[in-house]
């Protein structure tokens, strides 16, 4: 099932994809639903529970129904809890910056001021002379989540989202204290368009399969599969749940296979397996839309 929040008549609603290609706000299958992706997820929706809900939407009158090709695209969710970001989890990625891969996941909290959405504007700030942007693939956390099995990981998710992340690359490679600094400047983590169920994204293959690109004025700069990672979502989700609980709504960027340094005027894109492509326009400090 793929979730998103669209832009409806100046407001924002939660909505969930239906055959024939057609977005079904959920607030008119459930009124408590109203307003974005947030009401869903913090609800805890068993897998069932969201099937149940799809299959309400689909049979919702047209005239309730969007168009995916007319569709207008927000930010998903705010998040109101967690923002865990993953560091040099690809061999190739780390080389980039003259690191080696860590034995353990190194990880990176972010602030919810830096989270923008779909067509916003990735604002390059002016402390900072090498910015880089790295699309990621995301996990969002669907139930209260506490030591688990790397086995039964993905049940503890919502679903998977596409990530572009930021750096003040130069601010970080300063001191390697820095990487709290060179993570948060506003606009720095956006993610969407969708929100997809686990089975939505595998499908019939497996995760490790699905390929995640960074893409810079409509160029590849890095491509890599999940496969390649050196600590998987699994394991990663495994590992943090040992030291701190996780919540519905949190959320996880695991990590890039290489980072794009931007500039004002390119166009950033995230691609992740056959989700729908993240695209945020790049622009100097001053002139965020």
């Amino acid at each position: 099932m793929r979730f998103a929040t669209l832009k409806l008549d100046g407001t924002e609603q939660a909505a969930v994809l239906c055959p024939g290609d057609r977005w079904a706000p959920l607030h008119h299958v459930d009124p408590r639903l109203r307003g974005d992706l947030l009401r869903l997820i913090a609800e805890e929706p068993s897998r069932e529970d969201l099937a149940d809900l799809a299959r309400a939407a689909g049979s919702l009158a047209g005239e309730h129904l969007v168009e995916r090709a007319a569709a207008v695209y927000t930010v998903p969710y705010r998040p109101t809890g967690k923002i865990w970001g993953i560091g040099l989890n690809y061999r190739d990625h780390a080389a980039d910056l003259s690191e080696s891969s860590p034995s353990q996941p190194a990880s990176f909290m972010k602030g919810a001021h830096t989270v923008i959405g779909p067509g916003d504007s990735i604002v390059v700030p002016k402390q900072s002379e090498r910015t880089t942007s790295e699309a990621e693939l995301g996990l969002v956390i669907g139930r209260h989540t506490r030591g688990i099995d790397r086995r039964d990981a993905l049940d503890s998710l919502f679903g998977f989202c596409v990530v572009l992340d930021q750096t003040a690359e130069d601010i970080l490679q300063l001191n390697p204290r820095y990487l709290t600094r060179s993570k948060n400047f506003e606009t720095f983590f956006s993610f969407g368009p969708e929100v997809v169920t686990p089975d939505e994204l595998i499908g019939t293959g497996k995760l490790g399969d699905i390929e995640v690109a960074t893409v810079r004025n409509g160029e590849v700069v890095r491509h890599n599969t999940v496969d390649n990672m050196m600590h998987s979502p699994e394991e990663i989700l495994r590992f943090h749940a040992e030291m701190m609980p996780f919540l519905p709504g949190d959320l996880i960027s695991t990590g890039t296979p290489g980072a794009a340094v931007i500039a004002p005027g390119d166009r950033m894109e995230a691609r992740v397996g056959h989700l729908e492509p993240l695209v945020n326009d790049v622009v100097g400090a001053g002139e965020r839309a």
